[in-house]
């Protein structure tokens, strides 16, 4: 039995100067999730961080999340997010100052769980999206430590739907469907994203798929407009794997569930095509 925390979106922005783009206090959040996670009467083995670990991508805002971080007793896996860059990351959290435009993936053994992480943020796209070298990596990957369970963590979950006007929350319907080939025939205990700001637990072609709401907002899985409503909540979630299977509890923290914006379908095409001419 191996008892591990996912944690999403921290969207952390280092305090000055003010971040007027965020929908609630990040910093704090995490703070408080950090005390939750100390207090575990079973400490996890691990923590996975499945991506939007700030919420610009700049240099001190990962220094800030490394210090938040770094008195931690078990392993921290992170993935990245549409919200990240990987020039920020790669300096803030790792000191690495060379190949730093190269996709974040890589691979771990944990206390006999074998987790594979892959980078599907890509600079001019709100969703996700997985190139041949990562395919590549991914199934030289899954053909290592063949007795043991593995976990894959990646930001954007493959989609459930291939509907054109969604593919900005999901990996692209491309990669959802390469992925589907890549990984039939394993024993994928569990995928863990993030990105669409909800707790949403689904079988994926047999597979436990776990989306988490995170540490910065939530999406009001209520709302059927054409578009988001924002509102305020943030969870965690207890994950334990057992011989049986996947266990996945949510941890939520108090929430007024207030609304904090709604962005319509238009709102969110505007915004990718600004960063694709950003680019």
């Amino acid at each position: 039995m191996t008892t591990f925390v996912h944690l999403t979106d921290l969207h952390i922005s280092a305090p000055e100067p003010v971040d007027t783009g965020l929908h609630s206090d990040t910093t704090a959040t995490l703070h408080a999730v950090r005390e939750m996670i100390d207090g575990m009467a079973t400490p996890p083995a691990f923590i996975l961080v499945s991506g939007d670990l700030t919420n610009h991508g700049d240099l001190a805002s990962y220094q800030s999340l490394r210090t938040m971080m770094s008195d931690l007793k078990m392993p921290v896996l992170y993935a990245l997010g549409n919200h990240d860059t990987r020039a920020g990351f790669y300096a803030g959290m790792l000191d690495r100052a060379e190949t730093t435009l190269a996709s974040y993936d890589h691979e771990a053994v944990i206390e006999g769980v074998h987790v594979i992480t892959l980078d599907t943020s890509r600079p001019d796209k709100i969703g996700g999206e997985l190139d041949d070298a990562q395919f590549a990596f991914l199934q030289a990957a899954l053909a290592n430590q063949p007795g043991l369970p593995k976990i894959l963590m990646f930001h954007h979950a493959p989609a459930l739907v291939m509907d054109p006007d969604w593919e900005w929350e999901c990996l692209s319907f491309a990669a959802t469907a390469r992925l589907a080939e890549v990984v039939k025939g394993h024993a994928i205990a569990g995928i863990f994203c993030g990105h669409i700001h909800m707790d949403r637990f689904s079988q994926w072609y047999g597979i436990p798929l776990v989306v988490g709401m995170g540490q910065h907002a939530a999406l009001d899985p209520l709302f059927h407009g054409q578009g988001i409503r924002m509102v305020q909540g943030t969870s965690f979630s207890v994950c334990v794997l057992r011989d049986s299977g996947l266990t996945v509890t949510c941890v939520p923290l108090p929430s007024t569930r207030a609304e904090t914006g709604r962005h319509t379908l238009a709102d969110l095409r505007a915004y990718e095509a600004a960063r694709a001419t950003a680019e």
